[in-house]
């Protein structure tokens, strides 16, 4: 058995999550990545204006300012929400709710690496990061984000159990299809959510109310639709 740290999350649709956090190890181990993919950018940069001078040293300056505060930024906000060296151990950043990083956030939690860095060495960041159960540094605090191991989505193709019974009226198939959907989903989605979307269903379940016997139910004729009769 693997020992896991998971903080749970909910989506505006009602879609829970179980994020897992990336703790210290993986973390440094992305970072030192990151630092020589930098580095190699930078000596580049640097050997290809060293003959134009102070003007090429004042600009390759004003890259390397550039790079070491723009770069996680900008790939942050790509789909994969990672940097390379992130994306290498799979880890990527989101938002408290598991949504994507937005704009503001990514750009909020990468200036406060000033902060994380004192007194020296990432010496506050690292204490931070040891003292919470969700492993966030106090840019990811202040942003509301958190970085996490990126998880490979798995189907869901068995239906919760439930004894199959046939709806109180006859069902169009596009009314079919969505019935089978919701219960396909019912395992990822949280109780509250489903029992709402039940009483949604009453004219089909003959169940009025937001209950459990509603979801019960909806996912009896979901059995009975899949030909489980």
């Amino acid at each position: 058995m693997r020992l896991d740290t998971l903080t749970s999350a909910e989506t505006p649709e009602g879609i829970a999550l179980a994020l897992r956090p990336a703790g210290v190890v993986s973390r440094a181990g992305a970072f030192a990545i990151d630092l020589l993919i930098r580095g190699a950018l930078m000596l580049a940069v640097s050997m290809s204006l060293a003959p134009f001078g102070r003007f090429g040293s004042g600009l390759a300056l004003i890259l390397w300012f550039a790079l070491e505060w723009f770069y996680p930024v900008l790939f942050e906000l790509l789909p994969s929400g990672a940097t390379p060296g992130k994306r290498a151990l799979g880890l990527r950043v989101t938002m408290d709710s598991g949504l994507p990083i937005t704009p503001a956030a990514s750009l909020l939690r990468n200036l406060l690496r000033t902060a994380d860095f004192l007194p020296f060495a990432y010496g506050l960041g690292l204490a931070t990061v040891l003292m919470r159960s969700d492993f966030k540094r106090l840019g990811d605090i202040a942003a509301g984000t958190i970085v996490v191991h990126v998880q490979r989505a798995t189907l869901h193709g068995a239906l919760p159990e439930a004894t199959p019974a046939a709806p109180a009226q006859a069902l169009s198939p596009r009314a079919q299809a969505a019935v089978i959907a919701w219960a396909g989903r019912s395992t990822r989605i949280t109780e509250a959510r489903l029992a709402e979307l039940a009483h949604l269903a009453a004219p089909v379940t003959g169940v009025n109310g937001a209950s459990r016997d509603a979801v019960l139910r909806l996912l009896s004729i979901a059995h009975w639709l899949m030909g489980k009769r």
